[in-house]
């Protein structure tokens, strides 16, 4: 890279400032942190756009400095809009269309149109992403295709590249703002000085994806109320031995029928949605617990561990032992509450 590229962070009134300002330390830290060559000119400058320049009232109550107005930005290499906190009623579309119109000119003019968690849904209003893969946070995924459902939505994934020059770019849930940030760094000042910001920050790729923190909760808003019995029926029921079979003979209608209308309503077959709340059951014990993942397995109702351990992994991305190592609450030790090595000698009682 030979030149510095200008960088748009956008701020709207629902911006969320922590990853606005992550976005923004990282990408103008360079030179402040050392980081690279001292004379070679930065990769980036990043500064805050908005509707209006000045201060905007943060929706955390932080205010924050927006440095141009978008009707003074011309041109932009790289557009940002970074987390954007949905209210009770979700995403209202249209709200911004000053702004949506600003991001598409930019993109026509040769700029990436980049997100961080859900400000994928201002950008998905310029149209550009339609029939494109994007991610988002995985409790906003509904949300998105309802909105949108010409996108693609794959909440699992961490960090999506797409269009024909890759020149839209989300990331998803919360903090993979490291992984839009140092995908950039690798992209446009070189693998070298990603892998030195990662170091520096402590900034983390999640090459797992992101299947490990999403929860399952199975749809209840079909309307049949065949289906929603044995949903009930499964919350407390999910590990004895057949229960789909059980659920096939409480319900009074032929297996075939059964299986049909409940993968209709929830999405996915009576099998899987089985096998998603046992694996959502076993996720609690790893994180709360001591007990052996043969224990857990047998627990939920699997009593082969192989099976059990294979199934965890294709659902979760990670085994149970990784899982209970990353999402286990760790329990941190002071020096005060360290035992000292010399008192822990008793001597003998007088």
């Amino acid at each position: 890279m030979t030149r510095t590229l200008d960088v748009s962070v956008v701020a709207l009134p629902d911006t969320g400032v922590a990853t606005m300002f992550g976005v923004l330390d990282v990408l103008n830290s360079f030179r402040l942190m050392g980081i690279g060559d001292p004379s070679a000119a930065p990769p980036f400058r990043a500064g805050i756009v908005g509707a209006e320049a000045g201060p905007l009232p943060g929706v955390s109550g932080v205010p924050v400095p927006v440095e141009r107005s978008i009707r003074d930005v011309a041109a932009t290499d790289i557009v940002i809009v970074p987390s954007i906190v949905l209210g009770p009623h979700g995403w209202e579309t249209g709200r911004y269309p000053d702004i949506v119109a600003w991001a598409s000119r930019m993109h026509e003019q040769g700029a990436l149109l980049c997100s961080a968690c859900s400000g994928i849904f201002l950008l998905a209003e310029t149209g550009r992403f339609d029939g494109r893969d994007v991610t988002v946070h995985y409790d906003y995924a509904p949300q998105l295709r309802a909105a949108h459902p010409g996108v693609r939505v794959h909440p699992e994934r961490a960090l999506m590249v797409a269009g024909s020059r890759d020149e839209l770019v989300t990331s998803g849930a919360s903090t993979t703002w490291h992984d839009l940030v140092l995908y950039l760094t690798g992209r446009f000042a070189g693998a070298v000085l990603a892998q030195e910001t990662a170091r520096v920050f402590a900034l983390q790729w999640h090459q797992d994806g992101l299947a490990p923190y999403m929860v399952f909760e199975g749809r209840s808003d079909h309307g049949d109320a065949v289906v929603a019995d044995s949903q009930e029926w499964l919350r407390t029921h999910f590990s004895l031995a057949t229960p789909v079979e059980q659920m096939v003979v409480r319900s009074g209608l032929a297996e075939r029928t059964f299986k049909r209308r409940f993968t209709e309503a929830t999405g996915v077959s009576p099998l899987a949605y089985v096998q998603r709340l046992r694996v959502e059951e076993a996720k609690r014990r790893l994180e709360r617990s001591e007990d052996s993942v043969e224990a857990i397995g047998w627990h939920v109702g699997y009593e082969d561990s192989a099976f059990f351990r294979r199934l965890f992994r294709r659902i979760t991305g990670l085994s149970p032992a990784a899982y209970r190592k990353r999402f286990r609450v760790p329990i941190i030790t002071t020096p005060a509450s360290a035992p000292n090595p010399d008192l822990s000698r008793s001597s003998p009682r007088r």
